[in-house]
């Protein structure tokens, strides 16, 4: 039987590293793509391409990590040691992105921060679920997040500030706070012990996993998946060309278009634990459901509405700026993704046992990547084909949400039972 006990210390500790993970990733997606366009002049289509290189990397190492991460066994534990080779990398090369004068340097310091972070991602985020009882899950996805938030905000508020001095700073203070957050989780965090009984049992296999969701009737698993690769797509697809729809759309500087980001961080950051609470009070596919209208409707109204109005203002607020119609839209987007993403890998990971985490964590960030390739390239595409229209990226969300929306809501579990464990392996439920 689980200890049902919810370790908040432990939980905000191992917070630290999507702290880290977030930090770097929000200053990446918000000043890589404006480097790429006044340094080296590359289009939406380009630029588009370029921000779906981190995902495609992500693709081959996130998933094969976290099985890898399941069967590796060191006195240091299963997931920390992953943290202590990729997070200095990371931190190193991503310093050394704005100095990179020439695109093939840049292209080599950016492929090195990427391959850094995807190796210690998915060990980092299995973590949690290693520490928390199956029906605690939401409650605690939403303090991991809560950090993850807090790194977002922190990255692009005091980046915003710092770009206006020197392009370069943002990267620095990216890399220092993963340095930071990395060794916090390192010296705390002692790892539970949770190893198979049996010997003989059949070691964790990320791609016999995806192989048997799909050739087995696991219908929720298959369903949440999909799910996941959906709203992805939505949220990646304008999340990577939010800081150029910014400048080339509203015509806002650097620092206020980086600031765009920070507004949804923020009310994600304010909201998340509440979204872990009402997950399970509400139920997790309820909530995820409301999260999706939220979206849908916050991405219509920013197509439909007119500059003009987007841009109005309303005085001012710490760290956001101005309070434009447009802030008050992204804070409701903030809420909306919080409701989503706290609830689903708690949804995901109890598919399944405590020896196969990793393993249906890299699952989930292998569909969570596929969806992140796709959104950038299919949104640069839509800039491109409408003459550079940057209000364009908010043409393909609402349609992938709902289609989200539909997968979810054929679900039938997810909501925090005991898995299913079969011939001393886990398997999804059956339906």
């Amino acid at each position: 039987m689980e200890n049902e006990k919810f370790k908040f210390g432990k939980l905000f500790v191992i917070g630290f590293g999507f702290f880290g993970v977030s930090v770097l990733w929000s200053l990446y997606n918000t000043y890589v793509p404006i480097l790429l366009e006044q340094k080296f002049a590359l289009d939406a289509a380009a630029i588009g391409f370029f921000m779906s290189l981190d995902n495609i990397a992500a693709l081959f190492i996130q998933p094969p990590v976290g099985a890898w991460s399941d069967r590796l066994r060191t006195k240091l534990g299963r997931r920390l040691p992953f943290i202590l080779v990729g997070a200095p990398i990371a931190a190193l090369a991503f310093g050394l992105v704005p100095l990179a004068n020439a695109l093939p340097v840049f292209v080599a310091c950016t492929v090195t921060t990427i391959l850094a972070m995807a190796f210690w991602r998915t060990p980092v985020v299995a973590l949690m679920p290693d520490v928390t009882p199956s029906r605690l899950r939401s409650q605690a996805n939403g303090i991991i997040n809560f950090m993850g938030g807090l790194g977002l905000v922190l990255g692009t508020s005091i980046g915003a500030m710092l770009v206006k001095q020197n392009q370069a700073y943002p990267f620095w203070f990216g890399s220092f706070l993963v340095l930071v957050a990395a060794a916090l989780v390192l010296i705390f965090v002692r790892e539970p012990k949770v190893y198979e009984n049996n010997p003989n049992a059949e070691k964790p296999d990320m791609w016999k996993s995806l192989k048997e969701l799909f050739t087995s009737k696991h219908g929720d698993a298959i369903r949440i998946f999909l799910a996941i690769f959906f709203w992805f797509i939505a949220y990646n697809a304008i999340e990577a060309f939010l800081s150029l729809y910014g400048i080339n759309h509203l015509g806002l500087d650097e620092s206020g278009a980086g600031k765009l980001i920070t507004s949804v961080g923020f009310s994600f950051l304010l909201f998340s634990i509440p979204a872990g609470f009402i997950g399970a009070k509400l139920g997790r596919r309820k909530t995820i459901g409301i999260g999706l209208i939220i979206m849908i409707l916050v991405m219509l109204s920013v197509y439909l509405l007119p500059k003009e109005t987007l841009i109005q203002a309303h005085g001012k607020l710490p760290l956001l700026g101005d309070l434009m119609n447009l802030t008050i839209l992204l804070l409701l987007a903030g809420i909306g993704w919080a409701c989503i993403n706290i609830n689903s890998l708690p949804v995901v990971v109890d598919l399944t046992d405590p020896i196969h985490i990793g393993t249906y964590t890299g699952l989930y960030y292998l569909f969570s990547t596929l969806a992140a390739i796709a959104g950038p390239n299919i949104n640069g595409w839509m800039v491109k084909l409408t003459g550079n229209n940057y209000s364009s990226i908010f043409i393909i969300g609402p349609i992938f949400m709902a289609a989200a929306f539909a997968m979810v809501f054929g679900m039938h579990d997810g909501e925090g039972k005991a898995p299913v464990e079969v011939n001393g392996s886990a398997a999804p439920k059956q339906n």
